[in-house]
C-alpha cells in the first residue's frame, strides 16, 4: 500500500502529535508499505530516510499567498506519489488535503489527536476521523458524524523513533524525587502540581519535584516557584531528547492535566514500571487502564493530589504495588497493535468507497 502522511512540522520537542506520526509512519514502513511523510521542517526530518520514509518539505504557514503556493505543490505531490490513502494529522495540514483529494478522489483519513480545540471539529471533511481515546471519540461527536469516527489509542512503546531504556542512561535524581514531564502550560495542571507540591513537603519535606519539558508559560510557573519557601527543592529541567532516564529513576510520576486526550508520557511512564498519579480527565484513564495501572485523581484539586503523592512517598509496600500494576498490560500500547488497527481503518474506507 502507498501511504500519503501529511502535517505542518517534523520537531522532536516532545509534541506527541509529531510522535505518534513518525512511529506509525515507521512501522508501516516496517511492514512493507511505501511511506511519504509531508511536513514543514523539524528534526526528525533527518531521521525519517534512516526508517524507510521519503520525506517532502511543505511549507504550510497560514498565509493566503502561501497556502495558495502549499496547494499546489500539494497537489503535484499526490499526484506523482499516487496514493492509496491520504492521512493527516493537523487541521491545517487536513484541508490542504482535502482541497486536492477531491478530483481525483482519493481515500481521506484525519488523526483526532487533541480534544481541548474547538477548532478539531473541522476534522469532520474527512472521510473518516481516528481519535486517541474513546473519551476524544464521545466528544467529537457532538460535531462530527459518530459514522465516520473510529478509535485507535496510541501506541508509544517499542518505537523505532526511540532508543530502548536498556540503552538510555537513568538520571542521578535527589531522592524521594517526584518527576512530570509534560509541556508547561496550564492545560497540564502545572500551576496545581506546584500548590500540591508545598503540601507534599508537609509530610515529606526532604521531597524534590523534577519539570520535564518545556513551553510558552514556563516564566509564570518560575515564577509561581520562586514565591514557595521551598523553591530550592523544584527543579526545571526544560526540554530533554531522553526523558526515560528521569522515569527510571523518580519515585513518583504525575501528570496533574486539566485537559488530556491521552498522553503518550504515561504509556512511557508505564513502560518503566513508574508508580504513577494522574487526573481523571478525558482519555487519561483508557492509558491507565481505567486506574488499574496509576492512581486516578480529581483535576483542579492539589490537596487531592498532594494527599495521594504522600501516600505513595512514605509507604514503600504501596509505591511498589503500584510500579507493579503500571507495567501489566502494556503490550496493549506498542506501535505495532497502533498500526494494526490503523491499516483496518485504510482497509475499510478502500472497500467502502469502491462499492
Amino acid at each position: 500500500m502507498r501511504i500519503f502522511h501529511i502535517l505542518n512540522s517534523l520537531t522532536n520537542k516532545g509534541n506527541g502529535i509529531v510522535n505518534v506520526t513518525v512511529d506509525l509512519a515507521a512501522e508501516q514502513a516496517r511492514n512493507g508499505h511505501t511511506v511519504v511523510i509531508v511536513a514543514g521542517h523539524g528534526e526528525y526530518a533527518a531521521l525519517l530516510p534512516k526508517l524507510g520514509i521519503e520525506y517532502f518539505f511543505l511549507d504550510q504557514r497560514v498565509s493566503a499567498v502561501n497556502l495558495v503556493k502549499a496547494s499546489v505543490l500539494l497537489f503535484r505531490k499526490i499526484k506523482a506519489f499516487r496514493p492509496d490513502i491520504i492521512h493527516a494529522h493537523m487541521r491545517t495540514s487536513l484541508l490542504l488535503a482535502w482541497l486536492c483529494t477531491r478530483f481525483p478522489r482519493y481515500p481521506l483519513v484525519a488523526h483526532l489527536h487533541n480534544v481541548h480545540d474547538p477548532e478539531s471539529a473541522l476534522m469532520r471533511v474527512a472521510d473518516r476521523v481516528i481519535a486517541v481515546s474513546q473519551s476524544v471519540s464521545e466528544t467529537m461527536a457532538r460535531t462530527i458524524p459518530k459514522w465516520k469516527l473510529r478509535v485507535v489509542l496510541n501506541g508509544p512503546l517499542q518505537s523505532a523513533r526511540t532508543a530502548p531504556f536498556t540503552s538510555i542512561p537513568p538520571r542521578m535524581l535527589i531522592r524521594p524525587a517526584i518527576t512530570t514531564v509534560a509541556g508547561l502550560n496550564h492545560r497540564k495542571g502545572i500551576a496545581d502540581l506546584l500548590e500540591a507540591f508545598d503540601l507534599v513537603l508537609l509530610r515529606v519535606p526532604n521531597a524534590q519535584l523534577y519539570l520535564v519539558g518545556d513551553g510558552p508559560e514556563r516564566v509564570l510557573f518560575e515564577a509561581q516557584a520562586k514565591l514557595s519557601p521551598h523553591c530550592d527543592q523544584i527543579h526545571f529541567e526544560g526540554w530533554q531528547a531522553e526523558p526515560q532516564g528521569y522515569l527510571m529513576m523518580t519515585d513518583v510520576f504525575v501528570l496533574a492535566s486539566r485537559r488530556d486526550s491521552l498522553g503518550l508520557v504515561l504509556l512511557e511512564a508505564r513502560e518503566a514500571g513508574c508508580a504513577i498519579v494522574a487526573t481523571h480527565v478525558d482519555g487519561i484513564p483508557e492509558a491507565l487502564d481505567g486506574g488499574t495501572a496509576g492512581i486516578l485523581v480529581p483535576a483542579k484539586n492539589p490537596s487531592y493530589l498532594a494527599d495521594t503523592i504522600s501516600n505513595l512517598l512514605l509507604d514503600p509496600a504501596l509505591k511498589q504495588t503500584w510500579q507493579k500494576n503500571a507495567q501489566k498490560g502494556i503490550e496493549n500500547f506498542t506501535c505495532a497493535r497502533m498500526t494494526v488497527k490503523v491499516q483496518e481503518i485504510y482497509d475499510e474506507l478502500i472497500e467502502s468507497l469502491h462499492r
